[in-house]
């Protein structure tokens, strides 16, 4: 398994291009599967779940070409309609086929995804929005197994904001009967890129990016020439690490519409944030500057769950006591226990870190335990005295296109080990 051994303590500055959003791609990969014939995505971003998502449609019998972050996905001679758990297991992400199989050809099985590291994430609101649409759904081995005639429109509440649950749905009302209305949808800019994507091949979907989404139903699709958006919480990120840096980075390629719960919290904290032609110019204090700030995860547009983790390895060595409240999963504060190993003043009880700066992290041996706590372990190593060795890094390569050559680039000292 590849470490990351990272020699901490140098400010960061330079340039850093955003990559592609790794949670639009999957499902927008998972929507080609709607369309008989060759899709084009720019802006993919050369990541362990896309090669993972790209196996999975070449076992549905798609053919799948990634070069320069593009994919061209043909699914004419789509021939299996099985999802099998040997993938369904390593990325909960594959569970997304579940409404474009159905809508397309009236059956799909595809293996219940369990739980993660970082919380049990049922699909019951998946099945509940498909049985509501017609679908027979029945449980066996593991599998779910969802069959119908025809879809036919329905009016469909969550009881908890979902994203992949909306984004299931919306998929699967596209080819459905009549209108279909998605009530407390999830609101996120994915959801957004997905229904425009899905609109830009002829889908009447309306309302994305609000509450309430309404889909009216469509014979076809035609395959678009499409872009995904740029990853806001890559984008979060390098703004996390130039605050704990005390560096001064250009972040090039975002979008600043999508990370405004973001930038207003890093704001408090007493980093300076700019909009610039080509993008965000962050520049944070002083070492030892940085300022405590409280903060609550959220829905979209608020705060967001998977910015959590590095914010707490910023707030470990800002002045004062910073609170964080996580209310979107249970169990997402193991990486509070990595960041002690370096140091790291931070209790937790419940959903809530007490987190009280010190001023300075000590550099040493960690272990990631999930993608964004992964993360957190590279923002808090880069500011750390001394040397930190990260091990499973396959969490970060999950997540981060090529982040040592980014953070390498930007003056950090690093190197992946083998």
């Amino acid at each position: 398994m590849d470490k990351l051994l990272i020699r901490g303590g140098r400010p960061l500055r330079g340039e850093v291009q955003i990559s592609g959003a790794k949670n639009s791609a999957l499902p927008i990969m998972a929507a080609t599967i709607l369309c008989n014939g060759e899709a084009h995505i720019e802006n993919i971003p050369d990541l362990k779940d896309i090669r993972t998502m790209s196996k999975m449609l070449e076992i549905l019998g798609a053919s799948v070409d990634f070069e320069d972050s593009r994919l061209i996905i043909n699914t004419q001679h789509l021939t299996n309609n099985e999802a099998p758990y040997e993938l369904v297991k390593t990325m909960r992400a594959s569970v997304l086929t579940l409404g474009p199989l159905v809508a397309r050809f009236g059956y799909a099985k595809v293996s219940l995804p369990g739980g993660c590291a970082i919380g049990e994430r049922p699909i019951n609101l998946h099945l509940m929005g498909l049985e509501k649409m017609g679908a027979e759904i029945s449980l066996a081995q593991g599998y779910v197994i969802a069959q119908v005639k025809e879809l036919r429109g329905a009016n469909i509440f969550f009881d908890i904001s979902t994203v992949t649950g909306t984004e299931n749905l919306m998929m699967a009302a596209v080819f459905a009967k009549g209108k279909t209305t998605l009530e407390n949808a999830a609101c996120e800019p994915e959801v957004r890129d997905l229904a425009d994507y899905l609109n830009s091949m002829g889908a009447k979907i309306y309302g994305a990016g609000t509450p309430v989404i309404e889909i009216e139903g469509v014979a076809g699709l035609v395959p678009s020439p499409y872009r995904i958006i740029p990853d806001r919480i890559e984008t979060g990120t390098f703004i996390a690490i130039a605050g704990i840096t005390a560096g001064n980075i250009l972040i090039k390629g975002c979008r600043t519409d999508h990370i405004s719960a973001i930038v207003e919290k890093m704001r408090e904290t007493g980093i300076i944030i700019t909009e610039e032609a080509q993008g965000l110019r962050v520049m944070a204090p002083k070492w030892g500057g940085l300022k405590c700030t409280d903060v609550k995860t959220m829905p979209y547009p608020g705060f967001p769950t998977d910015m959590q983790a590095q914010f707490i390895a910023m707030m470990a060595v800002a002045n004062g006591t910073s609170i964080v409240k996580e209310t979107i999963f249970e169990n997402r504060f193991m990486h509070v226990a990595e960041l002690r190993r370096m140091g790291a003043n931070i209790e937790t009880e419940d959903n809530i870190a007490t987190v009280r700066g010190v001023e300075r992290l000590v550099g040493a041996p960690v272990m990631a335990t999930d993608l964004r706590a992964s993360a957190s372990l590279v923002v808090g190593a880069l500011a750390a005295e001394g040397e930190t060795i990260i091990d499973r890094i396959y969490h970060l390569d999950r997540g981060y296109e090529k982040i040592e050559e980014k953070i390498s680039k930007l003056g950090a000292d690093v190197q992946r080990v083998k």
